[in-house]
């Protein structure tokens, strides 16, 4: 089981008990636009998928991760790698931090930095991909932070709320291999 440590946080495997910070999140309609989400979840599909969690990345092609606290263990946020392609050496990276008063505090940046250097040390991924609306300052902020660039912008990409956004499509590549 994957455990990553970090100074205020730490990231682990999925556990059963995470059903309903999962339930309340993919159901949360405030982030749908940015998780591309277009209907809701029931609580038996996401049981369903918290009991294949556990499957290796190399078979699930992507690894979900619980963002927790290292003092009170609560569970604050997820981060994924999606698409995972090992034979390009790449996958796709998504971060979301849950309710408002645990956002701007380093959370997502911390939980990011310990996915990346995961990523590239033990995955040896040349590269990570982030698909993030050109609209979300936050999001860009973080991303570039750690050396993300626009390589392309893909126009009306969203449509959300009967409106259409622009995608930008951030990368990094490993700049130890």
């Amino acid at each position: 089981m994957i455990t990553l440590k970090g100074n205020t946080i730490y990231l682990r495997a999925l556990e059963p008990e995470d059903l309903e910070f999962v339930y309340a999140i993919e159901n949360d309609e405030s982030i749908w636009e940015m998780s591309n989400t277009q209907t809701p979840y029931s609580r038996f599909l996401i049981r369903q998928y918290l009991e294949n969690a556990q499957q290796d990345i190399y078979e699930a092609k992507q690894l979900r991760l619980a963002i927790c606290k290292n003092e009170s263990n609560e569970v604050v946020g997820l981060i994924d790698l999606f698409d995972f392609d090992p034979r390009n050496q790449r996958a796709g990276v998504g971060v979301v931090i849950q309710n408002t008063e645990n956002r701007n505090l380093g959370i997502g940046k911390e939980a990011l930095g310990l996915l990346i250097n995961f990523s590239f040390s033990q995955l040896q991924l040349r590269q990570l991909y982030a698909n993030i609306g050109t609209e979300n300052a936050p999001s860009i902020n973080l991303f570039t932070t750690f050396g993300f660039r626009c390589v392309g912008v893909k126009k009306d990409w969203i449509r959300f709320q009967n409106r259409y956004t622009d995608e930008g499509l951030y990368q990094l590549i490993n700049p130890t291999n």
